[in-house]
């Protein structure tokens, strides 16, 4: 199921494919969920009051043009010339009950706002949380910024089927069997079929013509998700494009793009122009038919003057929240395919999570994890390489250094140590516990990793070491960045930790940004480091320098380090190298230089290049 389910929602593009469909019911028994588990204040007492101010709301405004009816009959033949009390009670029950119809809807807004916005904001918090649940494997095969479209429209596709579905569709409906059985019962059952049909006939020509439109629709967001695509592809890319001045080349494909536009635009609006006109002529043909007819009841004694009024009234009554049913129709389904997209997230079961016999691990020793991997296979499915049969300890305190070349299991192996991914065969075990028996809560907090390229958020300085460790003091914050060697850095800035570091960190230089990173982990306080080519990417002396700042990190804690440059590991405990996701060789940098493999091999092109 949860395959199928990922499946169906990575081909999700947020654009209404051809043949979506979806099933009414199913989606309303979902969206019905969602309210009950909405959590608004009152929650039962707010529905029950917001669907009896629907249909006292309805039930007026098909009493209303009754009532004035009948106040309109009082008046012939006028004998006196004044107006007498029955049209006077007729006319205010008319004001009366027009102003309850009308006040109805915003009553019941006031008393149910805060249940569709609490479902709204239930649905965004339930699926966020479940798509931070999910797998490495899952985040990287979705399309950029798919998943958080999904998860925006998808809620707010909540709010909008609740007042579109639940308080304009439905209650139209019970307007429309209101209407229908006051015509039959009090008037002429002709007049019921008239008022049926054009409204069917009506409800018909909008569906095919909305249908007909998705695709002029389609086209047009297409050609606006293009003109923005290459807007912002070009000013993110500014230096690029100034550096090979390609101004004009990129501001024709964007003039190219606003043409495509037009032309879709133009097509969109007229289909939109047609649908108005058919909607118009239907709707007054209708209303021409009834005034026809009822006119006729007149002349031939079966009807009265207000009893004309009254028919022509309840039609128009019934006509008025039709004339944004194509707009709704059209909204309503893409509403209904958005949340299904969102559901549809939520069925993706996450392949790491905790499970019924999970418990927390051994207390620290202060000397770092005891980490193991035993017999541990893994093959990715992108992909025929992983790891096969990899076995080694690393116990508390060590370095232990993976090395060899791209694609050879490094990442791998460190994706299963911070249990990212489980392995296919064997196990890896921390402080002597299986990883998949340990609460997922208590491994993140005992295995930190500072990365190739460390990530920021676009926050200050202080937020982004705290990330690591949010309840910690300034004072240990303050530490940390002393001890990633960032004091003289902060004390250098106008603002100190109050700094914003830019977007991804990019205010920053790159050996900045590792030492924040180093600041993080150690805020952090693992039992297990993880240092993944973390200055691969620096130039010599910075690399140095944050080399010296990560020995003295090491210190009382375990290490696992992915290397690039050898010689940023010659003092680790154990060197693992790995070919085709196997160990081909172990031991320390002097054991394996005299071994005079692999590792010897790649330590003389090395030292030869520098």
């Amino acid at each position: 199921m949860h395959a199928h389910a990922a499946r169906r929602f990575r081909d999700a593009d947020g654009v209404a494919p051809k043949t979506a469909k979806f099933d009414f019911w199913s989606a309303m028994a979902d969206l019905g969920r969602l309210v009950l588990r909405s959590g608004a204040p009152n929650l039962r007492l707010r529905i029950a009051a917001a669907l009896g101010l629907v249909f006292i709301g309805k039930l007026a405004s098909v009493w209303a043009p009754l009532a004035l009816g009948d106040a309109v009959n009082t008046l012939a033949p006028a004998a006196s010339g004044t107006l007498g009390r029955g049209f006077i009670a007729g006319a205010l029950a008319f004001a009366g009950l027009s102003l309850i119809a009308a006040c109805a809807p915003y009553a019941r807004d006031v008393v149910f706002t805060r249940v569709s916005q609490s479902t709204m904001a239930r649905a965004a918090v339930e699926t966020f949380q479940h798509a931070l649940s999910l797998s490495l494997d899952f985040h990287q095969s979705k399309q950029m910024g798919s998943l958080s479209r999904v998860i925006d429209r998808g809620s707010r596709a909540t709010d909008f089927l609740i007042r579109s579905v639940v308080f304009n569709i439905g209650p139209t409906a019970v307007e429309l069997v209101l209407a229908v059985t006051v015509m039959a019962v009090r008037f002429d059952w002709r007049f019921a079929l008239v008022a049926l049909a054009s409204v069917l006939i009506y409800v018909v020509v909008t569906f095919k013509i909305t249908d007909w439109r998705l695709s002029h629709r389609r086209a047009l967001n297409e050609a606006d998700a293009r003109t923005a695509g290459l807007a912002v592809d070009a000013l993110i890319n500014y230096e690029t494009v100034k550096t090979f001045g390609a101004d004009r080349r990129v501001v024709a494909g964007y003039a190219e793009a606003m043409d495509e536009y037009v032309d879709a635009s133009v097509q969109a609006n007229s289909s939109l122009n047609l649908l108005n006109a058919s909607q118009s002529v239907i709707l007054n043909l209708g209303l021409a038919v009834m005034t026809v007819m009822a006119g006729l009841a007149v002349m031939e004694g079966r009807m009265q003057v207000g009893e004309v009024v009254a028919a022509v009234l309840l039609l128009r009554g019934l006509y008025q929240p039709l004339g944004m049913l194509g707009f709704n129709y059209r909204e309503i389904r893409q509403a209904f395919i958005d949340m299904e997209q969102m559901v549809e997230l939520t069925e993706v079961q996450p392949e790491i999570s905790d499970t019924p016999d999970s418990r927390d691990l051994p207390p620290a020793s202060g000397q770092g994890a005891a980490v193991t991997f035993e017999h541990v296979h893994f093959r990715h499915d992108a992909r025929s390489l992983g790891l096969r049969d990899v076995s080694f300890a690393a116990l508390p305190g060590q370095t232990v250094a993976l090395v060899g070349p791209s694609g050879a299991g490094k990442t791998t192996a460190v994706r299963l140590a911070m249990r990212l991914i489980d392995p296919q065969e064997g196990r890896v075990l921390i402080d002597g516990v299986d990883m998949r028996r340990v609460k997922l809560d208590a491994l993140r907090r005992a295995v930190a990793l500072v990365p190739q390229d460390v990530a920021l958020f676009n926050d200050t300085l202080y937020r982004n070491i705290a990330f690591a460790r949010p309840d910690a003091p300034p004072e240990a914050v303050r530490a940390a960045a002393e001890a990633a060697e960032l004091g003289d850095f902060i004390d250098s800035l106008p603002n100190g930790m109050s700094t914003r570091v830019g977007e991804r960190g990019l205010k920053l230089s790159g050996g900045e940004r590792q030492r924040v990173g180093i600041a993080r982990a150690l805020l952090a306080d693992p039992r297990l480091l993880i240092l993944d080519e973390a200055t691969s990417a620096l130039d010599g002396p910075t690399e140095a320098a944050i080399q010296e700042t990560l020995r003295r990190a090491r210190a009382g804690r375990t290490t696992l380090v992915i290397a690039h440059r050898l010689s940023t590991i010659v003092d680790a405990d154990q060197i693992l190298v790995l070919r085709r996701g196997r160990i081909v060789e172990r031991g320390t940098h002097e054991e394996l230089l005299d071994k005079g493999g692999e590792y010897a091999a790649l330590w003389r092109r090395q030292t030869r290049a520098a």
